[in-house]
């Protein structure tokens, strides 16, 4: 089992109309493990989902994905918002509100006690726990707690804007870089953080830190990781964009999912992983992602999907 750690929230996507708007379940971590569900991949998800309607629209999205809420946590507060604006090519940009919401709330006594017994590893990411303090304490109480007995994986998904002192963003991450076994990061992350430095530099510091793997989605230009043999270079898939919604997300999970089939998850495993393999878990992400950016909305593919048409998606 794979454990996605994080937000749960909607996003409110402009319709065609231009004039209103359609709420979709969203939230990074929740994505990442409606996308694993759907892959097929035992996953759970530790959220804080409200019970108004937003939230229970979340829960049955979520439940129909396969993904187990067990060890979600019922929260009084409303559920967190995101309203989206698509720009050019479908490209996605949000405004978020999280003052007073779920995800503003959070605290480590409402962590649970343990994880359950057959997650192999625990994904974060960084959307609003890198942003909002007591989202960020919480999660970073449960990485310390759980490094030594499971691997981690990490995405930025950096939101600067809901800093209110980039800084700590900025030192938060440092640390957590230190913590994890695997990052996954947007070349738009790497983009503020470290404007002036090309992608494979940053990587290679990164992986300097302790990840034994760092790989970088670059949109058009492909797919940068860098592991224990050395790089690899992928270009991009060309598919026709209904929006980049979730797309980072799709990636994500269909990242872990080929290294949890491959049992590559385990941190020496991972550790060890030679280029042919990390190359075709690569492969698998971005078909993943390509197909998710024909939808609108985050709606990563269900295996079935993906298993019944692999020349259609084979990079052309």
């Amino acid at each position: 089992m794979i454990v996605s750690c994080g937000e749960a929230l909607v996003d409110l996507v402009p319709r065609q109309d231009g004039e209103s708007y359609a709420a979709r379940p969203g939230g990074s971590p929740a994505n990442v493990a409606a996308g694993l569900g759907r892959l097929g991949v035992e996953v759970a998800l530790l959220a804080r989902i409200a019970d108004d309607g937003f939230g229970r629209l979340l829960r049955a999205h979520l439940t129909d994905s396969r993904v187990d809420l067990s060890i979600a946590v019922r929260a009084d507060e409303p559920t967190t918002l995101a309203v989206v604006t698509l720009g050019a090519q479908g490209a996605a940009e949000y405004a978020f509100y999280v003052e007073g919401s779920a995800d503003g709330a959070w605290r480590p006594d409402q962590l649970p006690p343990e994880l359950p017994g057959s997650a192999c590893c625990v994904h974060v990411s960084g959307s609003l726990a890198l942003a909002v303090p007591a989202m960020g304490d919480t999660l970073e109480s449960l990485l310390l707690r759980e490094r030594a007995r499971r691997t981690l994986t990490l995405d930025p998904n950096l939101r600067p804007r809901l800093a209110r002192d980039p800084a700590l963003l900025r030192a938060r991450l440092d640390r957590w870089i230190g913590l994890v076994d695997l990052v996954k990061v947007s070349s738009d992350d790497l983009a503020w953080l470290a404007p002036s430095e090309p992608v494979e530099t940053v990587a290679a510091r990164w992986r300097e830190r302790g990840p034994a793997l760092v790989v970088v989605t670059r949109g058009a230009a492909g797919v940068h990781a860098l592991g224990p043999d050395g790089p690899v270079d992928l270009p991009a898939r060309q598919v026709r964009v209904a929006d980049t919604v979730g797309a980072g997300d799709a990636f994500m999970s269909g990242l872990l999912a080929a290294l949890f089939r491959d049992d590559r998850l385990a941190r020496d495993r991972l550790a060890t992983i030679p280029v042919d393999t990390l190359t075709a878990a690569l492969t698998y992400a971005q078909r993943v992602a390509a197909l998710t950016c024909t939808r609108v909305g985050a709606e990563p593919p269900w295996r079935h999907e993906m298993d019944a048409e692999p020349a259609r998606w084979s990079g052309h």
